[in-house]
């Protein structure tokens, strides 16, 4: 995510700016950390230090370190690592790498409120591109225990043809033949893991916190494979020693406006460059398999599970999947908002209808869920007006969102011989939304590390000369349908909404679906 310009308005250039000096002034108006930040070790290396790091990771972390204030466990500073650009550390490297939280809601009469918190626990940022020496190092450090990642989907460079690793990206290739100089995450942790080796270092726990199924796993195969091509002895001694929990998190962070920063600034009582908007919802469930000791993330809303699977499927069919279902629908009709899509009568009832009646059913039982009340917190949380949370963010990406979010579900309930109208009608969105322009002939640029096989996919359709050829044509699209190719129901279910949406719009299709 790139950073918005970060400009303030006049009111705000005459704020100090955030920095470790201007804490104490701070704590009537945030809570702050109270800590010696100078003593933290660098406990945790995070590769993708964006928002939603900083808000959910960050945030655990900081409860963990400050769980008994007498005695603050300080083995666990983070250092950030930006794997393509500057702007997080040209942010808050002159902040010390302070940055504010602010948690927004709204009161019980609609009106906006927040609560702020300035996180201390980031200590150190890198830019790969700009040092990969010191990203190493840093994955090499003696305290070094935990490296964690955000990188998106598309940063775990899975064969988009098929399983396992992507070798013919370039970002591969030149890793391994660049063990000084990696690119990407993986080159990174395998290489840094050849260092530890090397020099008779422990073993690090490599925790994906990203969107995947099976995400701690995903990532073990990934690396072991790119490891075993580096050293076959470096993949034995990886497997042996490393371990790779699944973990399922959960917290909307949407992206930091200008605006944002100035009512934040103003409020706080001084400038911050880039803090992190989130609402008050927290949940994370995370394996409780560490090769080096970890934080009591309890303290900062942790589960840790035997078993995340059954929480990763949860999260990914109920969370993301709905949450892609209102940002193709909410796009394309002109909802340019979460909370603003999610108010319309017709999108609520079609959401709501789609939880309950095609994506519940899917999910194992899980100790203590209520899956009816849920759903019903999602809505809320969905209609929190203090994000605004823009329905095109989330559209990003969707080659790499909708095989686990959509389509996962979709198989087992073709399976199952259960029906898909709503699961279709979300797909068919996506499909939909790849022509670029919204129901209001506003352009948007279609953002997806396979934008141009999507183009071409979208020009063959528009040579089709029935609907239904357009949706058989589009689930041979292998990246993103697989198996699902041809399948005749899926077909006839993508047709009739396709057909919908293109000749009725979304609000009608939403009100005769829902």
């Amino acid at each position: 995510m790139a950073l918005v310009s970060a400009t303030f308005a006049p009111a705000c250039m005459n704020l100090p700016r955030l920095d470790p000096a201007s804490l104490p002034a701070l704590r009537d108006k945030a809570t702050a950390a109270a800590y010696d930040r100078g003593a933290l070790a660098p406990g945790i290396v995070h590769l993708g230090i964006g928002a939603f790091a900083r808000a959910h990771l960050a945030i655990a972390t900081e409860a963990a370190i400050m769980a008994d204030p007498a005695r603050p466990d300080l083995r666990w500073g983070i250092v950030g690592v930006s794997l393509r650009q500057a702007d997080t550390r040209d942010a808050l490297a002159p902040q010390r790498g302070l940055y504010t939280v602010a948690v927004r809601d709204a009161d019980t009469a609609g009106q906006p409120r927040q609560a702020l918190q300035v996180v201390g626990c980031l200590t150190h940022l890198l830019v790969a591109p700009e040092d990969p020496a010191a990203v190493l190092e840093a994955l090499a450090h003696p305290q070094a225990r935990i490296a964690s990642l955000t990188v998106t989907e598309k940063g775990y460079l899975r064969d988009p043809a098929g399983a396992g690793l992507w070798w013919a990206h370039p970002d591969i290739a030149h890793d391994l033949g660049h063990p000084q100089a990696p690119r990407s995450a993986l080159g990174f942790i395998v290489h840094a893991l050849a260092l530890r080796r090397q020099r008779g270092l422990g073993p690090l726990t490599l925790m994906s916190l990203d969107n995947l199924p099976a995400n701690g796993r995903t990532l073990q195969g990934l690396v072991l494979a790119l490891a075993a091509t580096v050293d076959p002895n470096l993949a034995g001694w990886i497997q042996a020693r490393c371990t790779f929990p699944d973990s399922m998190v959960d917290r909307i962070v949407p992206r930091t406006t200008d605006a944002d920063r100035d009512r934040l600034s103003r409020a706080l009582g001084a400038r911050d460059a880039w803090p992190v908007m989130t609402e008050p919802f927290i949940d994370w469930a995370v394996e409780d398999r560490f090769a080096a000791g970890r934080p009591d993330w309890n303290a900062g809303g942790a589960r840790f599970v035997s078993e995340a699977a059954p929480w990763e499927r949860l999260k990914l069919r109920m969370v993301n999947g709905s949450h892609s279902a209102i940002a193709y629908l909410g796009a394309m009709a002109g909802w340019d908002t979460v909370d603003r899509a999610i108010n319309e009568p017709a999108l609520r009832a079609f959401v709501q209808a789609l939880l309950r009646d095609e994506v519940a059913p899917t999910l194992p039982a899980l100790p203590g869920l209520d899956v009816d009340a849920y759903g019903a917190r999602l809505i809320t949380r969905f209609a929190n007006p203090a994000l605004a949370h823009r329905t095109q963010q989330i559209a990003m990406d969707g080659t790499q969102k909708l095989p686990q979010r959509l389509l996962a579900t979709v198989r087992e309930r073709l399976a199952a011989g259960a029906p898909i109208t709503r699961l279709a009608l979300a797909v068919a969105a996506w499909l939909h939304y790849l022509r670029g322009v919204d129901e209001a002939q506003r352009p948007y640029p279609v953002e997806d590390p396979l934008a141009g096989e999507l183009a071409a996919l979208h020009r063959q359709a528009q040579a089709c000369t029935s609907v239904e050829e357009r949706a058989r044509l589009a689930t041979r699209f292998r990246p993103v349908f697989g198996d699902l190719a041809d399948h005749p129901e899926l077909v006839a279910e993508l047709a009739r909404a396709l057909q919908s949406l293109e000749h009725r719009g979304v609000r009608a299709t939403l009100e005769n679906t829902a």
